[in-house]
């Protein structure tokens, strides 16, 4: 069995215990609000994980890049919903994993755009499916539900010889909301958006089946989600800091770390250094608009209990730089120590390793694959 001490550094640790609480928590609320989880693995890009995240549902997922979805197809997943917004050059891509035996839904917002995917679809002998992306709230992309946009952009769907799914949203902006309440308000306010959009679609004599939300904090926090057939989070799986600073996750549940070296003790400036920067834990310093002293993220020691008050206070490209407010314990810090980083982000963490890991009390059970790349 390996040893934490015989991994190189840096690492990417999975806590195999975190990460089945947390999908089991997800998946109790999602029947208990009577929606199927379609979950996004954009942060987990795994196969093992995806399996473990869809058991009891549908077994649906929904990725961010198409070689998120050939892997997945490899992987035995059928029912993919590729959820950023398509483009031409995508489909012939798209058309390989549909002749696959794949049912790939895609993303537009904009009349032209499905024009296009339906010519393209002619052209290739397929008809591709669609689902409108609606705006409700976080202001990235997507239609508002009352855009005069959203009828023509379901005509031009369907006159373009395209199948129209449904519609999607992402509520985004729920990462800056303040507290329970607040979450709980921009939940319904997803739900009522996109929901709202559909009731539009439906009067307008087009068949909508599919109505899909998600994000983690709305997912955590929605009173109910009437009206919507599925929820796509995706980071719930794995928590972080920014999860944690707004309320949909406890520190106990973050099931993901860096495995960090110090390579280098310095008393005089109170700071050791890493072996882990910007590109091994990301330079995404989310969390700090919540919390002081969170930097590029918290500090633990190699059995991973946190080292109170000690943080990765800035990061250059492959070096860390440690600190605390209060002078360090050089003497559990020394050159050569193992620490473990909790990330800000964990979306953006994960994206520079290729395998978790996986810990099973303490132990390093397991190596699971990611893919990367687009």
């Amino acid at each position: 069995m390996t040893r934490i001490a015989d991994l190189p550094t840096p690492s990417l640790l999975l806590d195999r215990a975190r990460l089945d609480r947390n999908l089991t928590r997800m998946a109790e609320r999602m029947r208990a609000l009577g929606v199927d989880l379609k979950p996004h693995l954009k942060t987990a890009k795994s196969a093992e994980i995806a399996r473990r995240a869809t058991a009891g549902f549908s077994g649906g997922i929904t990725v961010s890049t198409l070689a998120e979805a050939a892997y997945f197809a490899d992987a035995g997943f059928r029912d993919i919903t590729y959820a950023v917004g398509i483009v031409p050059p995508k489909l012939e891509e798209s058309a390989a994993l549909m002749r696959r035996g794949v049912a790939l839904r895609l993303v537009t917002d904009h009349p032209a755009m499905a024009h296009a995917v339906g010519e393209q679809g002619r052209r290739l002998g397929l008809r591709f499916c669609l689902l409108i992306e609606i705006d409700t709230g976080s202001g990235r992309a997507g239609l508002d539900p009352e855009s005069p946009l959203l009828i023509d952009a379901a005509r031009s769907i369907v006159e373009g010889g395209s199948e129209l799914a449904g519609v999607l949203t992402h509520a985004g902006h729920s990462y800056g909301a303040k507290g329970p309440e607040e979450l709980r308000k921009v939940a319904e306010q997803e739900r009522t958006g996109v929901v709202r959009a559909a009731a539009r679609l439906r009067d307008a004599g087009f068949p909508i089946k599919r109505v899909s939300a998600g994000s983690t904090p709305t997912a955590a926090f929605a009173a109910h989600l009437d009206g919507v057939t599925d929820t796509r989070p995706g980071i719930y799986m794995f928590g972080d800091l920014m999860q944690a600073a707004i309320g949909s996750c406890a520190v106990e549940d973050i099931a993901v770390s860096v495995l960090a070296s110090v390579i280098g003790a310095y008393p005089e400036r109170n700071q050791v250094l890493i072996d882990a920067g910007s590109l091994a834990l990301s330079a995404d310093r989310n969390a700090n608009g919540r919390w002081s002293d969170v930097g590029n993220g918290w500090v633990l020691d190699e059995a991973g209990r946190r080292m109170e008050g000690i943080f990765v206070e800035r990061v250059h490209q492959e070096h860390g730089f440690v600190t605390a407010r209060a002078p360090l314990p050089f003497e559990r810090l020394q050159p050569g120590t193992r620490v473990r980083i909790l990330p800000n982000h964990a979306c953006i963490t994960a994206a520079a390793y290729d395998r978790y890991h996986v810990l099973e009390g303490g132990e390093v059970v397991a190596e699971w694959e990611r893919v990367n790349g687009w």
